[in-house]
């Protein structure tokens, strides 16, 4: 972040200052979590669901905030330099706006159903090829995370890539309204958060804020293949690039192929190989490319870029753990993208290949349609041939009663209200050279049973001497 004096935070926020001993003070960093706070930074005292950052005022003082941003209603119980505001965190908002009016790089702001943290990483790796720029840290994606990533750049940063996550409309548009973005990137539509947003006519409509934000100079990029982003585009008021295999997109990919050692295929006469599991990653990566081409990068060098791209954990991860291939895909889930992992078993080709194995957590926030989505689940599962679906939690019998209705043996299908359950039935089933998919929506904690495969092989290697656990891409 840029240096910021008090009469630039006063003018970004409103806020009255308090307190204050050296109005020459500058502020370089900003904090919103005591037990992290550097000394010398000013620490946001903001206000969510379980905490309220005022009751920590006291412990970020301690530990050397240089200044306090609290609400003004709270002044009476604190001493010390402060910046009192009548909400920190529309405080925050309102200065990460002020903020992005100060910086020259170039802002682009993706979001979509699924795939949004993996596309961000793609757009970062392939502009930092040629340019120097910062992209949203962990999952940095609503109003409190993506102002926190706003104000983490400074002059030298060239551009900036932001994740804009939604679970209502007007969410996108609030957010837009802070980065100004000059790109946008829709990377897909699906039944997510259905519980808020309502329907799937919610999430079109909320998801595609991002397009109407646009400024005309910027431009769009959106999978042409998808026919309802397709129809989205008559919404940006820019450019749009569509991107996909056919034949009537912008930027076209040809020769593409999935396999264990990763994803290639060739654009404009350039060979990519990027090491990321299953081909549904195509469309994120050429949205990648698609704005790097735009944008005067070299496609050699976003090749090359992008080969070195490392998967974050829980995001497809391949992984060798003993005996086993184990696809980490723990870290969130909806319908689009279960279906979009559970695809990507037949196409692999791990060698010594034996049962493919689906383990699945519960899809959350799917409201009325949960029962349905999950049965869904269940009927592609046995549709693909997957070799054995175990199912956890509260629609497990959803997912089991999909599976059977499609064709599937009951000897093959599993389903538990907890991981104990599962962990005692997978236990029974595992043999060496199985592909074991492990997803689940976040608060199902399904990273536990990459965990516990990862102890079971320990445990057995143990008393061979050979135990191997390796990352593959």
């Amino acid at each position: 972040m840029e240096s910021l004096s008090l009469p630039e935070l006063m003018q970004a926020t409103g806020g009255t200052l308090t307190g204050v001993v050296d109005h020459n003070l500058s502020i370089e960093r900003i904090s919103t979590d005591s037990r992290s706070l550097i000394a010398g930074s000013a620490f946001w005292a903001l206000q969510g669901e379980t905490h309220n950052g005022h009751d920590f005022i006291a412990q970020a003082q301690q530990r050397g905030a240089a200044l306090c941003v609290a609400n003004a209603s709270n002044a009476h119980a604190f001493s010390g330099p402060m910046l009192l505001v009548p909400d920190t965190n529309q405080a925050l908002m309102d200065l990460a706006r002020w903020y992005r009016g100060t910086l020259d790089a170039l802002v682009i702001g993706l979001t979509g159903s699924v795939g949004k943290t993996t596309t961000r990483d793609l757009i970062h790796v392939a502009l930092a090829s040629e340019f120097e720029g910062i992209r949203s840290r962990k999952n940095f994606n609503n109003t409190i995370g993506l102002p926190l990533s706003m104000l983490e750049a400074d002059h030298r940063h060239e551009f900036i890539v932001l994740e804009m996550g939604a679970s209502r409309v007007g969410d996108i548009a609030e957010l837009a309204n802070i980065a100004s973005p000059e790109i946008g990137v829709v990377t897909a539509i699906g039944p997510a958060h259905l519980s808020t947003f309502g329907s799937i006519s919610g999430v079109i409509q909320g998801k595609g804020e991002l397009l109407e934000s646009l400024p005309s100079t910027g431009f769009a990029v959106l999978p042409g293949d998808d026919p309802i982003l397709r129809q989205m585009a008559d919404r940006a008021p820019c450019p749009v690039i569509f991107v996909g295999e056919g034949d009537d997109n912008h930027l076209r990919a040809s020769r593409v192929h999935a396999s264990f050692q990763g994803l290639q295929f060739r654009v404009d006469g350039v060979d990519f190989a990027i090491p990321v599991c299953g081909r549904h990653h195509l469309t994120n990566a050429l949205c990648a490319i698609a704005i790097a081409r735009e944008i005067g990068v070299r496609l050699p060098s976003v090749a090359q870029g992008l080969a070195c791209f490392e998967p974050i954990e829980g995001r497809t991860r391949l992984k060798e753990i003993g005996p086993w291939t184990v696809i980490d895909d723990t870290y969130n889930a909806s319908p689009l993208s279960v279906a979009a992992a559970c695809r990507m078993l037949p196409d692999l080709e791990i060698p010594g290949l034996g049962r493919r194995i689906l383990v699945l957590g519960d899809m959350r926030e799917l409201g009325e349609s949960a029962d349905l989505e999950h049965r869904r689940i269940g009927e592609l599962a046995a549709n693909l041939k997957i070799d054995l679906v175990l199912a956890c939690g509260q629609y497990a019998d959803e997912v089991a009663r999909g599976a059977e209705s499609a064709g599937m043996s009951q000897h093959c299908i599993a389903a538990g209200s907890d991981l104990e359950s599962i962990k005692a039935v997978l236990d029974c089933w595992l043999e060496p050279g199985d592909v074991i998919l492990v997803k689940g929506s976040r608060v199902t904690r399904m990273e536990r049973i990459v965990d516990w495969i990862t102890e079971r092989a320990a445990l057995e290697a143990a008393l061979r001497g050979d135990f191997r656990h390796r990352n593959c891409a």
